[in-house]
């Protein structure tokens, strides 16, 4: 499927990215656990043939006469064994399908563990001293989350930022965050695609705070680790088809594939997942379509496995900037909020290619080798009709038809460890060592500055104009290139059975160029290392509660494209982030697991962004930021039939020192003070013939700053959702309905901000119903 666009000009209603090219090289492990016969999933007992042998033949030799009736003894027992023989120890491809399907009922429910790549250790939340949070599978398929944000919603801390109208994840962790800053990854490697979260995805974590001793450059709120899909031992798939509505008007269908099982019996396995989504967008113009292809292979040995996965997008998005807030009454514009202020030409479009390999290789029980490598790429264009004022007496609104041709961004990454455990002494040591590499380049070539009549929004007439074609030179070739080089260690250090120290350091090296303009001009040009430490402490209470405490830090080079009077080297720190941290985890009865976590966090050599009087958006150095806060973060079940996953996040964010006093005090942009979600589900198990399960929950996210200098506050919201699914059977085939409503009262809610003429508006009311059958 190919995304099409109304509006373009010339006809040319389709535009297709330049085909992605990806380099591979191969790394990972995965532990293969010995094969129990006591498993007790039915469909990896289904898989798992009988296979029996012949006892050998035995040649006669003379026995003396008092061997004679040992002889018969053990004759007798050769032929009970020739009626009842024994099995045959099971083929690679036997044991690892019992083990994932093992893995697979692990990991049914709302409590689940966080992946090997997310700590890039088996360590479990427990045994670690940083706060890390999971949205497991079944989370997302009684949710059906359409973005990451939505995903997130479940997670403490957690608000959205600016997302370039809607076609960039921008997640705020603690405070601190940006759509691009590096913190999304995919298997515990960085993506540069501007969505993460599609039906590919199985899981996404959350590591809280500063991560650079694991995962070097990045803002000091934390990382978003977005989890694939696996192959799998065991045949089985589903076809899904799913129709919605915004309204009676406003309809879409999606179609998503998943078929996965093994090839041959030596361990081999493929994963195939096709989706396709075609909707209307909820306002008065505009559409969505996508198509994802991800297919992916895994190969389990004794010891070793491998795997690879590749992933194909196309898409088209509206580029919407939302409405706008009147800087006197702070009240949003007037019009319904169907109503947008661009073109029906405000879209982006574009492809992007995810290629990733891995292998994991055990050593013995107690050491592993991991090796990972991604490329991923994106390109895209835009047209980005721009509100640069509105006149809200009048309805007078004036505009800039802006646009972007020929967008690339793309990220290679390769990372290698080695993680294990010795002693030393009578204490045990659990260590990981290794290094990593990326080099990312984030480029837009032509960028389209023009000037357009303006347009009544209280009386609008649509499509008088065309996209714009003026390309302005000094603002296009915007380019930013990183790379950076690094090795790491990190041990846990058991003193005793119940208390554990945590230390650990990356020492990194990066480069960075930043510039824009034909010819092009350099405003970023910087070259330098850093040791960034970790400490931290765990006390086991019991072995379902633990106490942590830790010591963190985060770097993340300043730079710039745009022109600021000078240009950013060496000479310019970078922003740095230091965080203390303590807190409980639990995990009851293996039922219901949380964290409850108190976090100081102080950023210092901070960049933010001021709108100027001609409403050009501005880089500011700010000095200082601080935030502090708590968050407690619960799931699991609470019995048999209920089960739920809640949070609640209080972050208090500020600048505290600026060499701008318009900012000094200022609570920092998009950052709400309280955050809280709940959600429950009732299974009603076997009482009815189907299995019925039922669910329901709502967000609150408080007020926010729109803008860095809190002219004006987004105010608070609650949005709720339901869902409901049935499970049965036609003739042996299980079929699955779900009803959700997302939501649920309609609520208009605004959950991010540039400025005062840029603010998003959450979606509308949005009912979907799906069947769903699988083999």
């Amino acid at each position: 499927m190919r995304a099409s666009v109304d509006g373009l000009r010339n006809g040319s209603h389709r535009h297709r990215a330049g085909e992605s090219r990806a380099g591979l090289l191969i790394g990972a492990v995965v532990l293969l656990t010995e094969f129990s016969s006591h498993m007790t999933c039915a469909r990896a007992q289904s898989a798992l043939p009988p296979v029996t042998v012949e006892a050998p033949a035995q040649r006669s030799r003379p026995a003396r006469a008092s061997e004679q009736s040992s002889r018969r003894t053990q004759a007798a027992a050769r032929r009970q064994s020739a009626r009842n023989p024994a099995p045959t120890p099971p083929t690679l491809s036997e044991r690892a399908a019992a083990d994932a399907a093992a893995q697979q009922a692990a990991k049914l429910g709302y409590r689940a563990m966080p992946s090997a790549t997310t700590l890039r250790s088996g360590a479990s939340p427990l045994d670690t001293s940083q706060a890390v949070n999971v949205v497991p599978e079944q989370v997302l398929k009684d949710q059906l989350p359409r973005n990451i944000d939505d995903a997130l919603i479940n997670v403490s801390g957690v608000t959205q930022t600016n997302t370039l109208a809607g076609s960039q994840d921008a997640v705020i962790r603690r405070g601190f965050g940006d759509n691009r800053d590096g913190s999304i990854m995919r298997n515990g490697m960085p993506l540069v695609q501007g969505r993460s979260f599609n039906p590919a995805v199985e899981s996404v974590e959350v590591l809280k705070g500063p991560a650079s001793l694991l995962y070097g450059i990045m803002d000091p709120g934390g990382i978003v680790n977005t989890i694939s899909k696996r192959p799998e031992l065991y045949q089985h798939g589903s076809v899904t088809l799913l129709g919605s509505a915004f309204s009676a008007s406003k309809t879409g269908a999606d179609g998503l594939l998943d078929v996965t099982g093994p090839i041959g019996d030596q361990g081999l396995a493929y994963r195939f997942i096709g989706y396709g989504v075609s909707e209307d967008y909820w306002r008065n113009f505009g559409r969505h379509r996508e198509m994802l292809v991800a297919p992916s292979l895994a190969w389990y040995g004794q010891d070793t496995t491998v795997q690879l996965n590749y992933e194909h997008r196309e898409f088209i998005y509206p580029f919407d900037r939302g409405t706008a807030f009147n800087p006197v009454t702070k009240a949003p514009l007037a019009v319904p909020t169907t109503r947008r202020l661009d073109e029906p030409f405000n879209n982006t479009w574009g492809t992007s290619d995810l290629i990733q390999a891995s292998v994991e290789h055990r050593f013995n029980q107690d050491w592993k080798l991991y090796a990972g490598y991604s490329y991923n790429t994106e390109t895209f264009s835009a047209n980005q009709l721009r509100i640069t004022g509105i006149d809200f007496t009048t309805g007078r609104e004036t505009r800039s038809n802006d646009g972007t041709q020929g967008s690339l961004s793309n990220v290679s990454y390769g990372t290698s460890y080695i993680s294990g455990g010795f002693w030393l002494g009578n204490m045990r040591n659990e260590l990981v060592f290794g290094g990593d590499g990326q080099y990312r380049t984030i480029y837009r070539d032509n960028l389209i500055r023009q000037a357009t009549p303006a347009i009544n929004i209280y009386d609008p007439v649509y499509g008088l104009i065309g996209p714009g074609t003026a390309v302005s030179n000094s603002d296009s070739a915007q380019t930013d290139k990183l790379g950076q080089w690094s090795l790491f260690v990190q041990d846990t250090l058991h003193l005793t059975e119940r208390f554990a120290l945590v230390g650990g350091v990356r020492y990194m090296d990066y480069d960075q160029i930043a510039g824009r303009g034909k010819p092009f001009v350099t405003n970023t040009n910087v070259s330098q290392d850093k040791v960034l430490p970790l400490g931290g402490a765990i006390f086991k209470l019991t072995d379902q509660v633990s106490l942590y405490a830790s010591y963190t830090q985060s770097l993340k080079p300043n730079s710039t494209i745009a022109p600021i009077g000078v240009v950013i080297d060496s000479n310019v720190a970078p922003e740095e982030g230091v965080s203390y941290e303590t807190g409980v985890k639990f995990d009851l009865n293996k039922r219901i697991s949380g964290t409850l976590a108190f976090y100081d966090l102080d950023k210092k050599n901070v960049q933010t962004t001021k709108t100027n009087s001609a409403g050009i958006v501005e880089l500011h150095t700010v000095g200082r930021a601080h935030s502090r806060g708590v968050e407690l973060d619960v799931t699991g079940r609470l019995t048999d039939s209920w089960a739920l996953i809640g949070s609640y996040g209080y972050t208090d964010a500020r600048v505290t020192a600026s060499e701008d006093l318009t900012l000094l005090g200022k609570k920092l942009q998009n950052v709400a003070l309280n955050t809280a979600s709940l959600y429950l589900v009732y299974d009603f198990g076997t009482a009815l013939p189907g299995q019925l399960r039922v669910g329901g929950g709502a967000r609150y996210v408080g007020d926010r700053p729109g803008d860095s200098i809190n002219s004006f506050f987004l105010p608070s919201y609650v949005v709720a959702d339901i869902f409901a699914t049935y499970e049965t059977k036609y003739q042996s085939t299980p079929v699955v309905y779900q009803f959700n409503v997302k939501n649920l009262f309609d609520t208009v809610y605004y959950p991010s901000a540039v400025n005062n003429l840029n603010v998003a508006i959450g979606d509308a009311r949005r009912v979907s119903l799906s069947a769903t059958v699988k083999f």
